[in-house]
């Protein structure tokens, strides 16, 4: 009796796992597709408007009069999407994570919009935030009426996890996320029966995503070989300076969006903030613009091309444009343009210092900038590994995110409250 008391015990949770594959898949699918039709949509209307349209007028592609007018020109269409498309295309992005609040659907058309002029436009965010939030709120909208028997917080769980998956290319950065999300909860019966759904989600979201598109995050930098004491010094000095430099623009993130807000209106904080961002895109160059994940590769291709001031200026010049886009309005991320201010903070070290490896540096600078604009760890460290795709650093990073994770844990995130008063 006890024994057979103890297999359907067993038997239950497996069947309830099992009625869940189906709709975990069909998220997955979706998610990615999403992400793919507004990344398409975006790069095309990009081509047109950095490509097309200046040789048409005869105006250098990257010049810094084009510069100036494509970054304002975009703060002006957002703005107007922000101030007349119904739904006013979401809430303050400064107050939006990862983890997504379920939106109105009367939302997300407007918010898909300004995401996708956002892309096209120049200014220096992701996408990751505004598609979570679509993902979020159309999972959970339509699985509620198609299945209302699925609780509703699991949808809003399938469509993060799957996104995440979509965007990396992978689902293991989403059970990152997920560990991290559930760690200090109470949770019914076992770590894998939580997770099992997202993991699906995020598994049918990566190979969508990888039989696509074919992403890769491998920047094909020259590998790490037997580490010694001078890596491990220099992994624990360029992350924690890299912590310190991205924790500079968290604590003006307040700020800056304070100064912002005070303009009261899209149309004249949206256009403010892109004339500003053409002014930081003429000092950093063309390759400070964007979400930078293309340039990033751009730059990584010739470790050795840049001086270690040029270096310097592009991750000054991006990070300040991070702030900028993140604090005046236009809808997007921050994971993928904290990337580049990595990869060139990494790069700058490896500039001044010839015997720091270049992936090392890279993968130091990148752990450690994730690390203060995220707050996330394991998502920092999976992506500051994926990047170089070097075994041996490995262990040198989980070290270094020690005496990083200390500098910035306890103290404000770079996302506020809607008050204007900073998470933490």
């Amino acid at each position: 009796m006890a024994q057979d008391t103890a297999q359907q015990a067993t038997a239950a949770p497996a069947r309830a796992l099992l009625a869940l594959i189906l709709p975990a898949l069909v998220v997955g699918v979706g998610a990615s597709l999403l992400l793919l039709g507004v990344s398409a949509a975006a790069e095309a209307l990009q081509h047109v408007l950095w490509r097309n349209l200046p040789d048409a007028l005869g105006v250098g592609r990257y010049s810094v009069l084009w510069t100036m007018v494509m970054l304002t020109a975009t703060g002006v269409v957002v703005g107007l999407v922000v101030w007349k498309v119904p739904g006013h295309a979401g809430p303050d992005p400064a107050t939006m994570g990862l983890d997504a609040p379920v939106l109105p659907p009367a939302v997300l058309p407007g918010l898909l919009l300004a995401t996708a002029l956002m892309l096209a436009g120049g200014p220096s965010l992701g996408p990751e935030n505004p598609i979570i939030a679509v993902n979020v709120a159309l999972a959970f909208w339509l699985g509620c009426r198609l299945l209302p028997r699925v609780p509703g917080g699991l949808w809003a769980a399938l469509a993060e996890a799957a996104t995440i998956g979509a965007l990396f290319g992978t689902p293991v950065a989403a059970a990152l996320l997920i560990s991290e999300a559930l760690a200090g909860r109470q949770l019914k019966g076992a770590l894998w029966d939580n997770v099992f759904a997202p993991l699906a989600a995020a598994a049918a979201g990566a190979v969508t995503t990888t039989l696509v598109a074919h992403p890769t995050f491998d920047l094909h930098l020259p590998a790490l070989g037997r580490p010694g004491w001078g890596d491990l010094l220099a992994v624990l000095v360029i992350a924690s300076a890299a912590a310190l430099l991205g924790m500079c623009a968290v604590r003006a993130f307040p700020y800056v969006h304070g100064g912002f807000a005070r303009l009261r209106h899209p149309m004249l904080a949206l256009p403010a903030g892109g004339f500003v961002l053409g002014l930081l895109g003429a000092v950093g160059g063309h390759l400070t613009l964007f979400k930078g994940l293309d340039e990033v590769g751009e730059i990584a291709a010739d470790p050795d091309g840049w001086s270690a001031g040029e270096f310097a200026t592009m991750a000054v010049v991006k990070l300040a444009a991070l702030l900028v886009a993140a604090s005046c309005g236009f809808r997007g991320g921050r994971i993928f343009p904290a990337v580049f201010v990595g990869v060139a903070f990494g790069l700058c070290a490896h500039a001044l210092v010839p015997g720091v490896h270049p992936a090392l540096g890279v993968a130091a600078g990148v752990l450690g900038m994730l690390l203060a604009i995220t707050r996330q760890g394991w998502v920092s460290l999976f992506t500051a590994a994926v990047l170089v795709a070097s075994p041996a650093i490995i262990a040198l990073l989980c070290i270094a995110s020690l005496p990083a994770w200390l500098l910035v844990t306890g103290r404000p995130q770079m996302q506020l409250r809607a008050d204007g008063t900073p998470v933490r």
